[in-house]
């Protein structure tokens, strides 16, 4: 009965936002309704302490990615940078890859340290110009964002920065480079895989006819550009580049400015006021996007002041909206899964994927299905991964296997499954590019399908060569 309440939370979940509801408000709902059915005594508790709580703790260390990122995406399209990059990419690859161009941005931007949503944010300008431009339909923008950067820069590609995949460094004693052979050739499946696909969903839109879409029914479209000179390419693409450079910098420099562990500090307030404490290992990584940000915002109005300045105070006034409402769906969707991860349903699926014999499969298949559950691919790791590490490591020794292909199986089945349609970044890709479940998710889905897919790829590889 625990297990059939959890699967009816998380269905009604699906269901909801599939139709087009608001996950704000039926997220807590169904967290609760779980919850009262199998303890009413619990609601009020679990509301206040466990899903208000963790909602609250993300917008605290995610809101002002979210806000800038938006800013920053619409400032780089009140400029007109956004549409001189599409007229350079479209001279270099040619109008009908303008999805490749699309995928390669944003994949940029994530393998640099970019976070996932400040590319949605930063990167829909291009894609919109660039689609409509080359008379691609809008639906397909959501999938595309998605092979370029919620897939292979993600989680699978050496060296990434993504939370995705740090989290397992902790557990398994390696680091983000792990399994680079494995890494590389699953991050090749997806590219190619991701590509043909979006590739052939363009030609059966264009045999049909099927434009980029009519303009009296679009949503949330880039303001078009009302200056009357277009920046060089070289220029436009700067403000990019130097979000990725200083992301780096930032990210390098913050453990020598604070030190790698805690600082504190006293406010000047009256009375005996208790130090606050920030760990910085923990929150130097958002410090330095929050910075790559800022840094990428001064550099559009330094080297576009009159253009931005002229729509300032409209067009930020929109990214702002959009920004407050992309972090509450995602940080109500977090609030969801801690509840959901906090019942007793939830561990009869954790102990039932433990029937898995093959070390890899077993850990594949539990971290994939608990980020599915949560609708979140750090936090289903992390759930998996602390409930079960030990279990995946003794019996990967027992089998001989390296660390390093337990952490690359790990960070890539995090990223498959956990993009079901109540997922935060889903529902924010949707929100933001102004399209819904109905129009776009198909498209999303297909893509994730693939992204499963290839952690069988990879670990079908290892065990047929020994690759690490």
């Amino acid at each position: 009965m625990s297990l059939l309440i959890v699967l009816a939370a998380l269905g009604f979940l699906i269901l909801v936002a599939y139709r087009g509801y608001s996950v704000i408000l039926f997220a807590p709902i169904a967290a609760l309704g779980a919850v009262l059915l199998t303890d009413p005594s619990l609601v009020a508790p679990m509301f206040t302490g466990l899903f208000m709580d963790k909602m609250v703790g993300f917008l605290k260390l995610y809101f002002p990615v979210f806000l800038l990122g938006a800013v920053f995406g619409k400032l780089i399209e009140l400029s007109g940078f956004s549409r001189s990059i599409v007229g350079a990419a479209i001279r270099l690859f040619g109008p009908q890859r303008a999805m490749l161009s699309i995928v390669l941005v944003s994949g940029l931007l994530t393998y640099g340290g970019v976070s996932l949503f400040v590319v949605v944010f930063a990167v829909y300008p291009f894609a919109a110009e660039m689609f409509r431009q080359s008379n691609i339909p809008k639906r397909l923008i959501p999938a595309t964002l998605g092979v370029g950067g919620f897939s292979f820069t993600m989680d699978a590609l050496p060296g990434t920065p993504q939370i995705q995949n740090i989290i397992p460094t902790t557990f398994f004693g390696t680091d983000t480079w792990a399994a680079p052979v494995l890494g590389t050739l699953g991050s090749i499946f997806v590219l190619a895989v991701g590509m043909a696909y979006l590739e052939w969903r363009r030609r059966v839109a264009q045999r049909n006819g099927e434009g980029y879409g009519d303009p009296a029914t679009l949503v949330n479209e880039p303001t078009p550009f009302t200056g009357t000179h277009l920046a060089h390419a070289g220029i436009a693409v700067l403000p990019l580049v130097l979000v990725f450079v200083s992301n780096k910098l930032f990210t390098l420099g913050m453990p020598h400015w604070y030190g790698g562990g805690e600082h504190s500090f006293v406010p000047s307030i009256m009375g005996n006021a208790a130090p606050v404490v920030q760990d910085v290992a923990k929150i130097g990584a958002i410090w330095a996007v929050v910075g790559a940000l800022l840094v990428g915002i001064l550099s559009v109005l330094a080297l576009a002041w009159r253009p931005v300045v002229a729509q300032f105070a409209e067009g930020t006034r929109a990214a702002i909206s959009g920004a407050v409402l992309a972090a509450m769906n995602t940080a109500s969707e977090y609030g969801f899964g801690a509840v959901i991860a906090a019942l007793p349903g939830f561990m009869v699926v954790a102990n039932a994927l433990g029937s898995i014999k093959d070390p890899l499969l077993h850990e594949a298949v539990t971290v994939t299905g608990l980020a599915g559950v949560t609708g979140s691919a750090s936090g289903g790791m992390s759930i998996a991964l602390a409930a079960m590490s030990e279990t995946f490591i003794a019996n990967a020794q027992a089998a001989g296997i390296p660390m390093e292909v337990l952490h690359r199986v790990a960070s890539m089945a995090s990223g498959g499954m956990d993009s079901l349609p109540h997922n935060g970044a889903v529902i924010t890709l949707l929100m933001v590019t102004g399209l819904t479940h109905r129009q776009a998710y198909k498209d999303i889905f297909a893509v994730t399908v693939i992204k499963t897919l290839a952690v069988f790829v990879v670990i079908g590889i290892y065990y047929a060569t020994g690759w690490v």
